[in-house]
C-alpha cells in the first residue's frame, strides 16, 4: 500500500510552511504528477507550470499569502499556486472545465489571487500599484511580481520598470527566465538575459564563493555579506545589469529548481530597503520529457498521453482548423508575391504562421509579446509598398487599439489583420474570448471588417484583403472548420456584398461566420415546428454592411434576426439597427448574441451557449415568441 500523498494534506500556505525541508522534494514531485495527470485529461498550460514548482513552493515558504501578495504575469503558471492555496482535489481536476478551476488566476476564485490576468506583461505595473498603495496606507505586507522573461519584451513592463524606484522602496520582482514565451524568445532582451545567465567566469566564481559563504551558519546577515560581495564584484565580469540601471538591486542568476537557494534569496530580498529583482533560471516543462523536448507544443496543450506526451488524436474525418487553413493560404500568397509578409507576436503555432516560418522564412517576423509594436511595424512596412499580414488573436489585438486607429486606419494603410479566436475560447475564459472586436472596429473609419462562414471563404477573404487599398480585418473562430473543399483559385469578394444562402418570406436571419450553420438549423426547425418561411443571409461583411440587400429584405418581411458570436452591445446587430434607422425603416430586429457580461470559462462552447440562452433551442424559442408577437404569418396562411 502506497503512503498517503503530502499534497492531499495541503489545504493552504500554512501547511506548506509546516513541512520539514526534506519533505519538499516529495511534494514537488507530487505536484508535477498532479499537473501532468490533470492537463493530460483536460489540456492546459503544461510547460509553464512544471517549470515553477520549486519557485512557487519557495514563495509560500518565505511569504504569507494572502497578506503578502503574489502577482503572476499572464498567470498561466498559476496551477502550483492553486494547489498550495486550497484549490486541489476535485476542483483542480475540473481545471478549465465548467465548474472547475480557471486556467488563469482569478480574483473571484480565491483570496490568494491578488490580481487576475490572462495577457502578458501586466504583472509589474499592477504589483507596483499595489506596493505604492501599501506605502501610502502604511501597511507592512510584501508584494512580489513573478514575471516571465518574455514579459520583458512587452512595452508595458518596461514602462513599469522605468517607474519602480520613483514609486516605492519595497518591491520584489522575480524574473523567471526559461528562454521561452510560447515560442522561443526573440530580440535583444532575450540575448541580453542569455548573456548574463551563461557568463562562465562570473558563474564559476559566483558558485565557488557561494559555497564559502554558505558554509557559515545561515542567517540574514551572512546573506547580506554574500550578496554585497556579488554586487561589488559582478561588474568585473559582466556589464552592469540593465535592471540596476533602472535602480533595482539585481540578484542572480539563481537555480530555479534549488529550493534552498531560492529560499535564501527570497529571505534576503524580504529585508532589502530597495526594490529587488531576482533572476531565476528554470526549465520549462521540467518533469515531463516530452514538454522539455517540445516546449512550444506543451506551452498550452490539448489532452495528451501522460506517458508518451503524444497528443490525443482527432476523430477520423475532423476538418482542418481555421488556423492551419489560414497558414497554408498565406504561404501560397507569399510565395506568389514577395511583398506579402506575415507578422506574429510570439504566437506562430497558435496563429498558423509556423507554416510561413518553415516555407518562406524571409517573409516571416515574430516580434515577441509586443502587439503594439507588431501593428506599428506593419504600418511602417505598408508605407514602403509591402502587404503585411498581422496574425493576432482577437483578444490580444485589443492591446494595439491605438495603433490600429492612429497608425493604420487614419493613414489608410494596406495592413491585413487576421484575428484568430474571434468568439469563444471556452476553456480559457474571459481573458481570451474574442467577443468585443466587432464593436471596437466597426466605429473606425477606413476599416473593412469581414467574417467567413467556412474555410474556403476565409481564403477568399484573405485574398480580397490583400487587394484592398486600405486596412482589412478578418475575424474567425478557434478550432475545426466545416470541412468544405477549398477552390483551386481563390475569389476576390465584391466589397460589402452579403450572400443569400436561403430565401424566406416570414423571417430572415442575418448571420455571421460559424453562426450561418446555426441559422440554417434554426430555419429548418422553425419551418418544421411553426411552418415559417425563414431566409438565411451570410452577412460576410460587417463593414461595409450590405445595406442594399438589407433594406430590400426589410421591406418584405415582418422580422429580421441577427445572429453573431460576439456581444450584442455595439456588435453586428447594432450595425443592422443603425442602418435601418438611418433609412427610416421600422422593421423589427431580434438581436441574438452574447450578453453584456464577461463570460466565464467552460468545458465547451455548447455548454456556455446553453448557460447564456444561446443554444439552438433558445434561439428557436426567441424567434418563435417574437414572430408571434409581431403576427408573422406561417407559410400556410400565405397560400
Amino acid at each position: 500500500m502506497s503512503s498517503p500523498r503530502i499534497l492531499d494534506r495541503i489545504q493552504g500556505p500554512a501547511d506548506v510552511k509546516a513541512l520539514a525541508p526534506d519533505q519538499l522534494p516529495q511534494l514537488a514531485q507530487e505536484i508535477r504528477d498532479e499537473i501532468i495527470a490533470v492537463t493530460a485529461k483536460n489540456g492546459g498550460h503544461v510547460g509553464p507550470n512544471l517549470g515553477v514548482v520549486e519557485l512557487t513552493l519557495a514563495l509560500h515558504r518565505v511569504f504569507d499569502s494572502p497578506a503578502d501578495q503574489f502577482v503572476f504575469d499572464v498567470a498561466h503558471q498559476g496551477y502550483v499556486h492553486k494547489l498550495l492555496t486550497g484549490r486541489g482535489g476535485e476542483f483542480f481536476h475540473g481545471l478549465r472545465k465548467t465548474g472547475g478551476a480557471s486556467g488563469f488566476l482569478y480574483r473571484a476564485e480565491s483570496k490568494h489571487d491578488a490580481f487576475g490576468a490572462g495577457h502578458a506583461g501586466t504583472a509589474l505595473s499592477a504589483a507596483l500599484g499595489m506596493a505604492t498603495a501599501r506605502d501610502l496606507r502604511g501597511s507592512p505586507e510584501h508584494v512580489v511580481a513573478v514575471c516571465g522573461d518574455a514579459a520583458f519584451t512587452c512595452g508595458v513592463t518596461l514602462e513599469a520598470l522605468n517607474n519602480v524606484v520613483s514609486s516605492t522602496k519595497r518591491l520584489i520582482v522575480i524574473l523567471n527566465d526559461n528562454e521561452w514565451s510560447i515560442a522561443k524568445n526573440v530580440g535583444a532582451i532575450s540575448t541580453y538575459l542569455n548573456r548574463i545567465s551563461t557568463n562562465p567566469t562570473y558563474n564559476k566564481l559566483h558558485h565557488d564563493v557561494e559555497k564559502f559563504f554558505t558554509s557559515f551558519p545561515t542567517g540574514v546577515e551572512m546573506n547580506r555579506v554574500y550578496h554585497k560581495w556579488k554586487r561589488e564584484t559582478k561588474d568585473f565580469f559582466v556589464e552592469s545589469s540593465l535592471f540596476e540601471k533602472f535602480g533595482l538591486r539585481y540578484l542572480g542568476p539563481v537555480d530555479g529548481h534549488n529550493l534552498e537557494a531560492l529560499v535564501k534569496n527570497l529571505e534576503f530580498a524580504k529585508h532589502c530597503d530597495v526594490p529587488v529583482l531576482i533572476h531565476v533560471l528554470t526549465k520549462k516543462g521540467k518533469g515531463l520529457e516530452a514538454a522539455i523536448a517540445h516546449p512550444e507544443k506543451f506551452h498550452g496543450a490539448g489532452p495528451f498521453d501522460p506517458i508518451t506526451g503524444e497528443s490525443a488524436k482527432s476523430a477520423p474525418g475532423t476538418p482542418p482548423n481555421y488556423q492551419d487553413v489560414f497558414g497554408h493560404a498565406l504561404v501560397r500568397f507569399a510565395q506568389a508575391n514577395p511583398q506579402v509578409l506575415g507578422i506574429t507576436g510570439a504566437m506562430p503555432s497558435g496563429t498558423g504562421l509556423t507554416h510561413l516560418a518553415k516555407e518562406v522564412p524571409g517573409q516571416f517576423f515574430d516580434v515577441g509579446i509586443a502587439e503594439e509594436h507588431a501593428v506599428l511595424f506593419a504600418a511602417g512596412l505598408a508605407t514602403k509598398g509591402f502587404r503585411p499580414v498581422c496574425a493576432i488573436y482577437s483578444t490580444f489585438l485589443q492591446r494595439a487599439y491605438d495603433m490600429v486607429i492612429h497608425d493604420v486606419c487614419l493613414q489608410n494603410l494596406p495592413v491585413t489583420f487576421c484575428m484568430d479566436r474571434a468568439g469563444l475560447s471556452p476553456n480559457d475564459g474571459p481573458t481570451h474570448h474574442g467577443l468585443f472586436d466587432i464593436a471596437y472596429l466597426r466605429c473606425v473609419p477606413n476599416a473593412t471588417v469581414m467574417q467567413p462562414k467556412d474555410e474556403d471563404e476565409l481564403v477568399d477573404m484573405l485574398h480580397t484583403s490583400l487587394q484592398l487599398p486600405g486596412p482589412g480585418f478578418i475575424r474567425y473562430p478557434r478550432g475545426a472548420g466545416t470541412g468544405v473543399k477549398l477552390k483551386a483559385q481563390p475569389a476576390v469578394l465584391p466589397l460589402g456584398q452579403a450572400e443569400v444562402v436561403r430565401e424566406g418570406s416570414n423571417v430572415i436571419i442575418w448571420a455571421l461566420g460559424p453562426m450561418v450553420q446555426e441559422a440554417l438549423k434554426v430555419a429548418d426547425r422553425l419551418a418544421a415546428e411553426e411552418g415559417l418561411s425563414v431566409g438565411v443571409v451570410n452577412a460576410r461583411f460587417i463593414k461595409p454592411l450590405d445595406k442594399h440587400l438589407l433594406l430590400s429584405q426589410a421591406a418584405g418581411v415582418p422580422l429580421l434576426v441577427t445572429l453573431e458570436d460576439h456581444v450584442v452591445t455595439g456588435g453586428f446587430g447594432s450595425a443592422v439597427l443603425e442602418a435601418l434607422q438611418e433609412a427610416d425603416c421600422l422593421t423589427p430586429v431580434e438581436r441574438i448574441g452574447w450578453p453584456d457580461k464577461f463570460v466565464e470559462h467552460g468545458s465547451s462552447t455548447e455548454i456556455l451557449r446553453a448557460a447564456y440562452g444561446l443554444s439552438t433551442d433558445d434561439i428557436v424559442r426567441r424567434i418563435k415568441e417574437r414572430a408571434k408577437r409581431l403576427g408573422a404569418a406561417p407559410i400556410e396562411a400565405e397560400v
